[in-house]
């Protein structure tokens, strides 16, 4: 009996997960940022999703490329390529809260944003510094 609980439970819990790893599904994968023909990565990190820097035309000119922009003079020597520029991305199925978020383009960082998937390759995303001072940027979903 317990070996048939324990199966049932985990059904259930799977059947109760996969809806959400559904609606995460449709942002997973590379995307196109319009600043220096950037491509970005979101996948799953623990439970929310995030994205990292994978490419940008800066980048091909010099792969050791670092954070210079960045407020925080401690931070300027990490390497762009790998950087998390989203973190904590959780919702859908067409709108998802995230925050923080960077540009590392010109070093500013959103402490809240939104992704909305406006159609199944186009995604707004969305910072904010404050209630009304936000920016968005649309990606493109890269092939």
């Amino acid at each position: 009996m317990r070996g048939r609980a324990g199966v049932l439970a985990a059904a259930l819990v799977a059947g109760v997960a996969s809806p959400v790893m559904a609606q995460d599904e449709a942002l997973l994968g590379r995307w196109r940022t319009p600043a220096q023909n950037g491509v970005v990565a979101i996948e799953r990190c623990g439970a929310a999703l995030c994205a990292k820097v994978v490419d940008a035309a800066a980048l091909r000119a010099n792969p050791d490329q670092r954070d210079v922009r960045n407020r925080d003079p401690a931070l300027r020597t990490r390497p762009v390529k790998g950087l998390t520029v989203l973190r904590a991305a959780s919702g859908g199925p067409r709108v998802w809260t995230a925050g923080p978020l960077y540009d590392p383009d010109s070093g500013q960082g959103a402490a809240t944003g939104t992704l909305t998937l406006v159609e199944p390759d186009r995604l707004a995303v969305r910072g904010c510094i404050a209630r009304m001072l936000c920016r968005t940027q649309t990606w493109t979903r890269a092939r």
